[in-house]
This record gives structure tokens, sequence and C-alpha cells, in this order.
């Protein structure tokens, strides 16, 4: 999978979260060295990956995310996202990609919980 540009990796990324397929997502598209940074900490490889994911769920409990704008180039992508469950609202997703060889090796993410 080392050939699959910064687009096929985000994408693959997106679908695999919208199905909450942590386990195939971490697999595919995170390299095992991988940080994500967000305002909830900073998650290092695929444990970190697997526990940001379980916080997410967490927070705003089992629902379907809007995937607002999408953007990429060369090695970064940019995705805007909200989401609304019985629990819980994001209005302000925002997460950065830094994608190389086909896997992401870093990542931003931000996003403010609001319970319902």
């Amino acid at each position: 999978m080392i050939n699959r540009s910064t687009e096929e990796v985000f994408e693959d990324h997106l679908e695999l979260a919208q199905k909450g397929d942590v386990e195939t997502d971490i697999k595919r598209n995170f390299a095992p060295d991988c940080v994500l940074m967000t305002s909830y900490g900073v998650f290092h490889g695929h444990e970190g990956i697997r526990a940001a994911a379980d916080l997410l769920q967490k927070q705003v409990g089992t629902t379907r995310y809007i995937y607002k704008n999408r953007l990429w180039h060369r090695e970064l992508a940019f995705l805007e996202w909200t989401a609304v469950s019985d629990k819980a609202s994001v209005n302000d997703g925002a997460d950065s990609y830094w994608i190389r060889d086909g896997l992401i090796l870093a990542m931003t993410a931000h996003y403010t919980v609001k319970l319902v």
C-alpha cells in the first residue's frame, strides 16, 4: 500500500471512520510511530489512535459524521466535520494530516463537544 496517494489514504481513513472500523483504519492507514495531537492530549502510535478513537466514542457516542470540507495537497490533508448523536454534538471539528508513503504520520484534531 506504499504507493497510495494522499487522497487515497485520506479517503480510506474517512470511510473507515464513518463505519467505526478503527482496527482496519489503524492497520491500513496509520504509521506505527504516528502522533495525534488534540486539545485532549498527545496520542502516540497505534495504541494512541485507539485511545483517541475510544475517547471520541465516549464523548459523542455512535453517530454519522458529516464531512463538510475535504482538502489535500501533496503530503497534507485537511477535514472540517460535524456530528450529532443522542448524547452530544460537535459543530467545529477540524483535522489535519501529514501523509507520506501511504501512511498517516501525524494528525491534529480539534473539536468541541456540546452535550445534548
